[in-house]
């Protein structure tokens, strides 16, 4: 039970260093932010999409943690970081996602120190990465991707990349596991909403008379 309760302590002690290392760089720009290194990148990205787990308006946030999300994706693919574009380099960081972020990190660490602990190791191995790094961009391009008609508040996306993002940086597979699964439900849910706006417009263009019905 004292070796249970030390484990949890220093777990959350090491999330808490990771996490606030990266939160005292949050006024800058993406770019004096993120850094280069792949590491360092992943745990950046699970903290800008933690504030999209909730039904928040937050304008222009998901576009930005889907293109960070890509870059993070093709780097994993390819070995090296990629360099950020000039337009995401030179963003700022949401004021209101910083604000969010910093109110709930408590909670957030406390729930990621719980669950995460090095375990099936070989789903994090560098065999592994094209694998981390094809998913990890389904969940990019997921968030992404416009919905028609019918409201996406990006929180399937958003919780699959920081499953993903968390699971690679402290290397559990179970973690992984679940990301993966979250990110078939999320590609799974706009494909379903496209179809369901497609319908609705289609049906709404036939009843005001603007598209021949056969």
């Amino acid at each position: 039970m004292i070796k249970s309760e030390f484990l949890k302590h220093r777990r959350r002690a090491a999330v808490e260093r990771i996490a606030r290392a990266h939160l005292t760089s949050m006024d800058g720009t993406m770019a004096d932010a993120v850094g280069q290194c792949n590491r360092h990148r992943l745990v950046w990205l699970g903290l800008l999409a933690m504030p999209l787990l909730f039904p928040v308006a937050l304008p222009g946030m998901a576009s930005v943690v889907g293109a960070f999300c890509l870059l993070i994706a093709f780097g994993l693919c390819n070995g090296d970081p990629v360099r950020l574009p000039g337009w995401l380099a030179n963003r700022e960081i949401n004021g209101r996602a910083t604000m969010l972020l910093k109110g709930m990190i408590n909670r957030a660490i406390d729930i990621i120190a719980l669950v995460g602990r090095p375990r099936m190791l070989s789903l994090s191995n560098k065999p592994a990465r094209v694998l981390n790094g094809l998913v990890l961009s389904a969940a990019g391009l997921s968030m992404m991707v416009p919905v028609p008609i019918i409201s996406f508040d990006n929180v399937l996306p958003a919780l699959a990349i920081v499953l993903i993002s968390w699971g690679l940086r402290l290397r559990d597979g179970l973690l992984l596991l679940f990301g993966y699964l979250v990110t078939l439900a999320a590609v799974a849910s706009v494909i379903l909403l496209w179809w369901g706006g497609t319908l609705a417009t289609t049906e709404l263009l036939s009843m005001a008379g603007l598209t021949s019905s056969r």
